[in-house]
């Protein structure tokens, strides 16, 4: 029989907010040894994830968009819109401010089989898992908790 999500995710996931520091959030991630948070609003709908890889703005910094003056107009070579949420992630306090907008779920009755396509497919390391309406966090899934269920068998 094939395993399905929740036979092996992590269930009642530690979950941040929008309102959340960003101090905060990074102490739980160190403090828990954890890569990543779902971020979820009032409710406890998922609205996001924060992750290592968005808190890497806060110590890399901005380049600005390569551009060129003629006769003191400037123009940018690249569009400088991209460059604005950068800045923010760059620049931000809170974990909605730094946070990956459109997280990518996957309900606990789905196949592991699944999860892991996903995974691969979108190259992230953990799903958050959300009940059968899609919306609540019930508890989060790592590449970790695939690989150490693949070698029990």
């Amino acid at each position: 029989m094939s395993k399905i999500v929740a036979d092996v995710m992590t269930p009642n996931a530690i979950t941040v907010t929008r309102q959340t520091p960003l101090s905060e959030a990074i102490r739980i991630l160190a403090e828990k040894r954890i890569s990543g948070l779902p971020v979820v609003d009032d409710s406890g709908k998922l609205v996001g994830v924060i992750s290592e890889t968005d808190l890497m703005w806060q110590e890399t910094g901005v380049e600005p968009p390569p551009y060129i003056m003629i006769l003191d107009s400037v123009i940018y070579l690249q569009n400088p819109a991209r460059y604005e949420k950068e800045i923010h992630k760059a620049l931000g306090q809170t974990v909605g401010e730094v946070m990956s907008n459109h997280p990518i779920s996957i309900k606990s009755s789905q196949s592991l089989r699944e999860a892991a396509q996903i995974m691969h497919e979108k190259k992230i390391r953990r799903l958050p898992v959300v009940d059968e309406t899609g919306k609540q966090v019930i508890g989060i899934l790592t590449q970790g908790d695939i690989i150490r269920s693949m070698a029990k068998g």
